[in-house]
């Protein structure tokens, strides 16, 4: 006897058919091509002057730019979340993180005010 339709799954990834909460093809998505550098801004716009440095040009994947994104917040001792392919960490500790990164090995450049 098979199955003919079961709601035990939820809804299924058109790609594979398996349950969304075990879809491999989506979560192996390939980083964002980039030209290698890792860019730190400052930025206060829309953050009632308060400052935070977005970091942009990671070539990690999604899960990887999470994990990343825990370990940096966790050296400076602040917050910070990930945001469309982009890590955002409160406060200016650019100089800081600028070190953290070039000892995993990325070339690393301070951009904006």
């Amino acid at each position: 006897m098979s199955i003919v339709y079961s709601t035990d799954g939820g809804k299924l990834c058109p790609a594979c058919r398996q349950p969304v909460a075990r879809c491999r093809c989506r979560s192996d998505s390939s980083a964002p091509p980039g030209d290698g550098i890792v860019r730190l801004q400052r930025q206060v716009k829309g953050r009632k002057g308060k400052p935070v440095v977005i970091i942009d040009g990671l070539p990690l994947a999604s899960t990887e730019l999470k994990s990343l994104a825990k370990k940096l917040k966790a050296r400076c001792g602040v917050g910070g979340s990930v945001d469309a392919g982009k890590i955002i960490i409160q406060g200016d500790k650019r100089e800081f993180i600028k070190t953290e990164l070039e000892t995993l090995g990325y070339t690393v450049k301070i951009s904006g005010g």
